[in-house]
């Protein structure tokens, strides 16, 4: 039986959690020499996430190990909720690559989707010890694993915790994908593997980004039928026109017969490093335990997202934390966490 007819789901981020996983940077090609520059942003993140969860790392050995113990007492972080695993990785995103976790509270039951991972249709070989991660973390456990045998991406879609999922069609359709599945096929295992209903379809993604448009850079559920959402409102801007196809998406949608609410959030000042627009977004925003952390680019915008982020979770303390070297690897705190749900 498939997990949806066992009576699992894929919670949504804000409800209540055991953990955050992460994997930690290390890899070259994604990082140069940067190491340095994105450690005070790195365990600033893990610093707030301590302080109201576990915080589970996966590091590839002793030495790695040492490296981030250091680092946390450099900062004076208490290690109490840090948790470090040698689970062998390739690269830091852990949103993608990681462990997720379906609940069934009336089985009293965890679970863990090992969706295949091919580092975004190939593009960063090797990628056989992230794809790996799932099935570490079930065996360290004793969670039981479900195989749906397709390609899938923790940052290509979007949940709302009641039936809704939100992907993008230029990520889930493309064919460096899941070549031999249709649209409905890959509707099917999303509905199968992590008790979904609908599947929302947004197009593309933004510029910069070398997932082929993951949704948790463009728009994401802040409660059960809110999303926020990001504009360009420079018409020059690339930007501008695939994030204004997206909204008129977005205002066509419905949920539960009611129209979707749609917050707008801006977009950042481009962020160009070395002569490449990075893809930077104030909605790689990750949902901890009381508070949300916000990706901030030293931009006179980073004041307004926070602010419409904070009206969107009134109960929950939003921190802006300086994203501006970590965009470098292509990613930012949404993309370096996968959260495990308390039972």
């Amino acid at each position: 039986m498939t997990p949806r007819e066992l009576g699992f789901r894929f919670p949504a981020e804000w409800e209540n959690h055991q953990a955050t996983w992460l994997s930690f940077p290390k890899n070259l090609e994604t990082w140069e020499d940067r190491f340095q520059r994105i450690y005070p942003a790195y365990f600033q993140f893990i610093d707030e996430l301590q302080k109201v969860e576990t915080v589970c790392i996966s590091v590839d050995n002793e030495n790695l190990k040492k490296i981030v113990q250091e680092e946390l007492d450099k900062r004076n972080i208490p290690s109490d909720n840090v948790k470090l695993y040698n689970f062998k990785t390739n690269d830091s995103w852990c949103r993608d690559h990681g462990p997720s976790f379906i609940i069934n509270k009336e089985l009293n039951q965890k679970a863990i989707v090992n969706w295949g991972y091919n580092a975004w249709g190939g593009k960063y070989p090797p990628y056989d010890s992230d794809n790996e991660i799932p099935k570490r973390v079930a065996e360290e456990f004793g969670y039981k694993l479900y195989e749906p045998n397709a390609i899938m991406e923790g940052g290509s879609i979007e949940v709302n915790g009641a039936g809704i999922l939100m992907t993008s069609k230029s990520c889930l359709l493309n064919k460096n994908r899941n070549p031999s599945l249709s649209k409905a096929q890959i509707e099917s295992k999303l509905r199968d593997f992590y008790g979904v209903e609908t599947i929302l379809w947004l197009e593309e993604g933004i510029v910069g980004d070398d997932t082929d448009g993951h949704v948790d850079d463009m728009t994401r559920f802040v409660n059960e039928n809110t999303v926020v959402t990001c504009i360009e409102t420079n018409r020059m801007d690339e930007n501008y026109h695939p994030l204004k196809e997206n909204l008129q998406l977005l205002k066509q949608m419905k949920i539960g017969g009611s129209a979707l609410n749609i917050i707008e959030l801006p977009m950042p000042d481009p962020v160009i490093d070395s002569g490449i627009r990075l893809p930077a977004s104030y909605a790689n925003f990750y949902i901890a335990n009381k508070k949300v952390i916000v990706p901030t680019y030293r931009c006179k915008k980073d004041d307004e997202a926070l602010s419409i982020i904070s009206g969107c979770f009134p109960n929950r303390q939003v921190i802006g934390i300086d994203s501006t070297e970590i965009i470098w690897g292509l990613g930012s705190f949404h993309c370096l966490s996968q959260q495990e749900p308390v039972l």
